[in-house]
């Protein structure tokens, strides 16, 4: 699809693409998730809009894509593992995004051995950056990685709220034993559980006293 067009197209014949230029338009909003469907697209330029979020992550399942501009947005996250599966990728611009975390790697990736690929995205790492992962604490927190996993955070919260309960428990039972055995521990806690009582008892009244001095 080339600009300066007006065409219109039914879905059968999106599948029948081959190429989509819409780049230096104004785009905003996400790049539809769905565009993963144009599995013959050949050559994919977004570049030059303001497009946001993420990389479609099954971006992979485009497998005859040999080109793939999405550079000068402001498209974010990491860049999909599968972009791996693109085995006829020749062209690749991600530059002067957002796009944060480790770097592919695959066969063809490592063929299109330019930093400038990847140039604009300062918290991208791995090669062909010269930033290491590891030195730069960069690592991917996308999909693939066990710190987004739904399933695992849940299993972490799980056992975070076991432990808050079971502190709570020893820390009552403690103090349960502590003034069911200590005689003179329990009247002095008693003592100043009266104690704390009564001084509310008279804050109350004062405060009731006052509310009914300034009415009169």
């Amino acid at each position: 699809m080339n600009k300066r067009s007006n065409l219109v197209y039914d879905y059968n014949n999106l599948l029948d693409w081959k190429s989509i230029d819409l780049s230096t338009n104004n785009l905003t909003g996400e790049i539809p998730q769905n565009i993963v469907v144009l599995t013959g697209l050949l050559n994919l330029n977004l570049s030059h809009n303001q497009l946001t979020g993420k990389i479609p992550f099954e971006i992979g399942n485009m497998t005859s894509l040999e080109s793939l501009d999405l550079h000068m947005n402001n498209l974010s996250g990491t860049i999909p593992q599968s972009i791996s599966a693109l085995n006829y990728l020749e062209v690749l611009n991600l530059s002067y995004n957002n796009l944060s975390g480790s770097i592919p790697s695959g066969r063809q990736l490592q063929s299109l051995n330019d930093p400038s690929i990847f140039s604009g995205n300062p918290n991208l790492c791995g090669p062909p950056q010269e930033n290491g992962c590891e030195r730069s604490g960069n690592l991917p927190k996308d999909d693939d990685n066990n710190y987004s996993n739904p399933k695992l955070a849940g299993e972490r919260d799980n056992w975070l709220f076991l432990f808050i309960e079971f502190g709570f428990v020893v820390g009552f039972l403690v103090v349960f034993f502590i003034l069911l055995f200590q005689r003179n521990w329990r009247y002095t806690y008693f003592k100043m559980v009266d104690s704390g009582f009564d001084r509310l008892y008279v804050l109350a009244a004062l405060a009731t006293k006052r509310m009914r001095e300034q009415r009169t």
